[in-house]
């Protein structure tokens, strides 16, 4: 295999062919973060898929951590016999971890209108091995990569596997709140900020960095930094790097999701899949474009600057959009302006039902529904949540990062896979 050079990195093709990647840093935006691109610069013609693994020395292993975790934890295969630590979630419903809830299952637990005793999230930010998705402890995560090479690298490993939805993170988010638990992480350049004495072990810089990093290995944090202040939770849900979520995104200004948990089955989400739902002030999912359906508007005028700046004001609900954040002319690299503003701060001036507020859309009234609303609401955009080491906050787990499109690259946002028995 060619060593890679400066500024290169492998990746996979949508037909899992290995290629290599040149990363190309463009002009820094306000905040300073350098703009990365990417291209494919050769073909990996000497590469050859892996062969289905002997899988009889990982049941030793896979029932040693049940059992110490108690069935909290486990080894799930994917179809070449590759294993991945995995946290198991039993079914809750959203009135048992929100106020106010619906007494129903959290979407998660439903999925092409089946029923899930359980879901099982990857216990770790993820690794990609051989174009595929792997939660393994004491790794540099995968980072630098799109939310559509993460979507193959789940859907890859076979049925069930899955890039972990917004459906999925909101009822653990929750579940951490109700229980106290909300997790603290690498905030601050390998450490918690706000409890400083919690530190990761930093993953080595080499020389096919092309920004700087502070990402910590997987699991290298404290029992803080897992969801449930346990050694059997799930590891850095707040901080190392934003997670890439499916099934939900902001198109125009308008919010759409896919139904339940739906986005688990590896449906269409393409820009222009038919299977988007906007949601509407009764708490319906409706057509994109329907009538009272819920949008991020800007509180103040946007500008025609064509440059990543930052517009003040933040944004609020509402049913109609006045305030663009990028107000010039519009082409299809029209990637310009964003605001900001606290989440639990972000004002509405429409009635907000119950089921945004459970699907992480809008806050509840709670002081740990901290983070950050980072918006352009303009064009499509996806979302990424967590937070990651840039953000010097004390536990920002509802950080809401609408401000990219779905070719956007950066070394603090990676992903992690989850598993549903469908």
């Amino acid at each position: 295999m060619d060593a890679l050079l400066k500024g290169e990195q492998y990746g996979y093709l949508a037909d899992g062919t290995k290629v290599v990647y040149a990363i190309e840093i463009g002009e820094s935006d306000d905040l300073g973060f350098q703009r990365l691109h990417r291209q494919v610069k050769r073909v990996c013609a000497d590469y050859k898929p892996p062969k289905p693994a002997d899988t009889d020395g990982f049941d030793a292993a896979r029932f040693a951590l049940e059992a110490a975790s108690g069935g909290r934890n486990t080894l799930l295969y994917d179809d070449l016999g590759m294993p991945s630590v995995m946290v198991r979630i039993p079914r809750f419903h959203w009135s048992d971890v929100v106020e106010g809830g619906e007494d129903k299952p959290c979407s998660a637990f439903i999925a092409g209108g089946k029923l899930l005793d359980c879901i099982y999230i990857s216990k770790y930010l993820n690794v990609i091995e051989n174009g595929r998705a792997y939660s393994l402890p004491g790794r540099d995560p995968a980072h630098t990569i799109t939310i559509g090479d993460a979507r193959e690298a789940c859907a890859r490993k076979g049925k069930g596997w899955h890039l972990f939805t917004n459906a999925e993170w909101t009822a653990i988010a929750h579940w951490c709140m109700k229980n106290g638990t909300v997790p603290r992480g690498n905030t601050n350049w390998g450490l918690a900020d706000g409890a400083k004495h919690e530190r990761g072990i930093l993953s080595p810089e080499n020389a096919l960095s092309v920004t700087r990093s502070g990402r910590t290995l997987t699991g290298s944090g404290t029992d803080a930094w897992n969801h449930d202040h346990s050694p059997f939770g799930i590891n850095d849900l707040n901080g190392n790097v934003f997670d890439w979520v499916s099934g939900v995104r902001v198109m125009d200004g308008e919010l759409q999701v896919i139904p339940d948990n739906d986005s688990a089955l590896n449906v269409d989400e393409s820009p222009n899949s038919p299977l988007w739902r906007a949601v509407n002030t009764g708490g319906e999912l409706v057509a994109p474009g329907s009538p009272d359906t819920y949008k991020y508007d800007g509180v103040l005028p946007g500008a025609d600057t064509k440059k990543v700046v930052m517009v003040p004001g933040g944004v609020k609900l509402r049913t109609r959009l006045e305030n663009r954040q990028y107000t010039g002319e519009i082409t299809p690299d029209s990637d310009y302006g964003y605001t900001f503003n606290m989440f639990k701060d972000t004002p509405s001036e429409v009635p907000v039902h119950i089921l945004l507020k459970e699907l992480g859309l809008f806050p509840v009234e709670n002081p740990s529904s901290n983070g950050i609303v980072f918006i352009k609401n303009n064009g499509e955009r996806i979302l990424a949540r967590g937070g990651s080491w840039w953000d010097n906050s004390p536990g920002w787990l509802w950080d809401l990062y609408f401000r990219e499109v779905r070719s956007f690259i950066f070394p603090d946002i990676g992903f992690r896979a989850a598993y549903a028995a469908l």
